[in-house]
């Protein structure tokens, strides 16, 4: 007997919207459901996202096919090691005119900003994010500019090389909703890429790409998300698996209150995405080894063991009794 249930809020909407981003996706991008499922519940959920994979597995350039399914406004940033913080915020200027300092805004400010290469900056670069990234708004000389909502950052960054590169602060990390850790393809998958690339004449026109979605689509979306259910038992479920993380002893570090929230955020959007005004066990699971392992930092001992966070956050999530 197929069980049916009536949702108080209406996703069709979204749901049709989502289908409609990952159709767009796919005219180029073969697979990686996985990351584009989790890019489109950020956009959702309010969230950023931070990319990791090494070069060539399409990170960049799904995040820049997302951007052109969104009708909002887009603007890339590659960061460097010479990069300093006015060319991401913006600089004044004097002008003569007026006898005044005119304020110059930097790629910042726009609603869809990828960072490429995000971990190429130093930590003077870095810090200059941390403000607009929590409280979608930047001071410069004392004069406060709030972001055009909605506000995402898509960052990139390669895992294997480490010249030329600087470790994310915790507090950066701790700011993004998701760490998505894009695989390669599987030989099919390839296959299939050197087959429709092939038919496209060797060139991804992004042109080909149509928006779905504006501003104020992801605005509705975004409140509907935040009227889905989750029961009580649940919210200790979300609490317990991150307590767990404070006192795993493979941990030198455990995940905060942020990672609690954005656990929970993010299994409703997920919820939505799947056509439920209510949250499952099941979309707890999904969501969280994504939003905890940028959060946790392994002893030295596990990291000798080849152990990884994802590893810790399995074993956490799977001694934990789910709520019935």
């Amino acid at each position: 007997m197929e069980l049916t249930f009536e949702n108080r809020v209406d996703l069709s909407r979204l749901q049709a919207a989502v289908d409609g981003i990952r159709n767009e996706i796919r005219k180029i991008v073969v697979g990686q459901q996985s990351m584009v499922d989790l890019l489109i519940a950020a956009v959702l959920a309010d969230g950023h996202v931070l990319i990791e994979g090494v070069p060539g597995i399409a990170k960049t350039l799904t995040a820049k096919l997302l951007a052109r399914t969104l009708d909002i406004g887009f603007q890339r940033i590659q960061f460097t090691p010479d990069l300093m913080p006015s060319d991401v915020l913006g600089t004044s200027v004097f002008n003569p005119k007026s006898v005044e300092f005119d304020f110059r805004r930097g790629p910042i400010f726009s609603q869809l900003i990828l960072i490429d290469e995000i971990n190429r900056a130093p930590a003077k670069t870095q810090s200059a994010l941390f403000e607009v990234m929590e409280e979608r708004q930047v001071t410069i000389d004392g004069t406060t500019f709030i972001m055009e909502k909605p506000f995402l950052i898509v960052a990139t960054q390669n895992p294997i090389d480490q010249e030329g590169t600087y470790r994310l602060p915790e507090a950066q990390l701790d700011r993004f909703l998701f760490k998505i850790e894009v695989e390669y393809p599987t030989t099919e998958e390839e296959t299939l890429i050197l087959s429709e690339f092939h038919g496209r004449n060797n060139v991804n026109n992004l042109h080909d790409i149509s928006a779905v979605l504006s501003g104020a689509d992801i605005a509705e979306f975004q409140a509907a998300v935040r009227e889905i259910r989750i029961d009580e038992k649940l919210l200790g479920y979300i609490a317990n698996i991150v307590g767990q993380t404070r006192s795993h002893t493979g941990l030198f570090l455990g995940a905060s209150p942020r990672a609690s929230i954005g656990i929970m955020t993010a299994s409703k959007a997920f919820a939505a995405m799947n056509g439920r005004d209510f949250i499952t066990p099941e979309d707890i699971k999904d969501v969280a080894p994504h939003i905890l392992r940028h959060r946790i930092l392994l002893t030295p001992e596990k990291e000798m063991e080849g152990i990884s966070p994802a590893d810790i956050v399995r074993q956490i999530i799977e001694k934990i009794e789910v709520p019935r």
